[in-house]
């Protein structure tokens, strides 16, 4: 298969629909040789921060001299960003060798009278050989959803599991309630490996713990952390922390937003538990690793004058971390927003906090058969005091929001991964010129 091939198979025979279980990922990496037998993961689970810790996490390892392989979802642009080694993408050739072999193990599932594995479970048995075939040394591992029945929870015993911040989202996969979500979570803890837990509540800390405690397994959690920030701009972050798990001066961390703070401090400290699992992470190569660490469409600047900011902040806790940040940034300097989100998120919330650090709103809609009219989320902001325009078409709203916003301004998207990946792309196919003179 071609590409246009690999992503018409994937996206329409197979379709998007998720169903949990682990049998169907099983069969198919069993079809595949089992490749995820033959790699050292790094296993990362969390409702917010879990890209950026596996950015992170994987811009260290390869400054340590780890050829480090990572897989994340979703993509924000092309199906490659799910599948890096030392930070570069899966080539189109490499990827359509996958898919293919996949396509065809999926095909002799078929004619055997099982299951066939959805888009995701079949894109992360691709993912599993073609790390495996490439020798990557660790392979920082995303969960997609959830953690316990996730497909990426077929492998047995990784060095190490992380765990980030946990909050309400998917509850129509996931349950309702914080205690149903962290147990889902806690679900990639395997016996005798050592768990990180991300600083958070006592709710989600005890049940992690004791997931961890009937595991065996080691748990460690950075809770004891003091931290000292010198110096928080556009540029980038300088703080200092101070912990049994991790203690450092003046890391320089490029990746925006508070909340990168503390998903960094779990970054630390799960190096250092790395370290009692073997694996050599000199501080030179922490520092270095951080200091080069990416991770697009998160606080992402695209543009300039006025700034354009892409935030793939996509639920309720999401949006109060990312409204926290930008009482930092800009202070009085109030945003033009663009907002598109999912009817299945607690839109009401997410505009309730994004709102207040907005002057005007334009309200769009992602590309995505779940997201959100415009006239439903219209009516859910109706005590908004600024600007509202309504534009279903995501790229006019963004021509919108640069007529509308002064080139001293701001210009903040946000609400789906789906909506920032789109304009993303949009953005990075024309110059400012050409967008601001329409």
């Amino acid at each position: 298969m071609n590409m246009q091939e690999c992503i018409h198979y994937l996206e329409e025979e197979v379709g998007f629909a998720s169903r949990p279980g682990l049998e169907r990922i099983r069969l198919l990496c069993n079809k595949l040789g089992n490749p995820e037998k033959n790699l050292s993961v790094i296993h990362i689970a969390g409702t917010n921060g879990k890209g950026s810790a596996a950015a992170m996490l994987s811009s260290i390892l390869t400054a340590a001299g780890y050829r480090t392989g990572t897989y994340t979802s979703p993509h924000l642009e092309r199906y490659n960003e799910r599948f890096l080694i030392n930070g570069k993408e899966i080539s189109d050739e490499d990827f359509c060798c996958e898919m293919t072999l996949a396509k065809q193990a999926c095909e002799e599932l078929k004619a055997e009278g099982k299951d066939v594995p959805t888009l995701f479970e079949i894109i992360t048995g691709a993912a599993f050989h073609y790390f495996a075939r490439q020798n990557v040394d660790v392979l920082v591992l995303e969960v997609g959803l959830g953690g316990t029945y996730d497909a990426t929870n077929v492998v047995e015993k990784p060095l190490l599991s992380l765990i980030m911040s946990v909050s309400i989202d998917h509850t129509e996969f996931l349950g309702s309630s914080l205690e149903d979500i962290a147990k889902e979570k806690a679900g990639i803890i395997k016996k005798n490996c050592p768990v990180v837990l991300y600083s958070q509540g006592q709710i989600v800390y005890n049940i992690v713990k004791t997931y961890a405690c009937e595991k065996d397994a080691p748990f460690f959690c950075p809770n004891d952390a003091e931290i000292s920030v010198s110096s928080q701009t556009l540029e980038g972050t300088v703080f200092s922390v101070n912990s049994m798990l991790a203690a450092y001066r003046n890391i320089c961390l490029p990746l925006l937003g508070s909340y990168q703070i503390s998903n960094c401090v779990a970054v630390l400290a799960a190096c250092t538990v790395l370290r009692r699992q073997g694996l050599s992470l000199p501080e030179e190569a922490v520092r270095k690793g951080l200091a080069d660490a990416r991770w697009a469409g998160r606080m992402e600047i695209c543009g300039r004058r006025p700034l354009v900011i892409l935030d793939g902040a996509h639920n309720a806790d999401g949006i109060s971390r990312l409204a926290e940040s930008l009482s930092v940034y800009f202070q009085e300097n109030k945003a033009t927003l663009i907002l598109g989100v999912l009817g299945d998120k607690e839109y009401r919330k997410m505009a309730e906090e994004i709102l207040p650090f907005a002057r005007t709103a334009i309200l769009t809609e992602p590309e995505s058969h779940r997201r959100l009219d415009v006239l439903t989320l219209s009516r859910s902001i109706s005590g908004f005091s600024g600007e509202i325009y309504l534009e279903k078409n995501l790229e006019n709203a963004y021509r919108k929001a640069l007529s509308v916003t002064p080139e001293d301004g701001v210009v903040l998207a946000c609400g789906s991964l789906y909506m920032v990946g789109a304009l993303r792309s949009f953005i990075k196919s024309h110059s400012p010129y050409d967008l601001k003179r329409r």
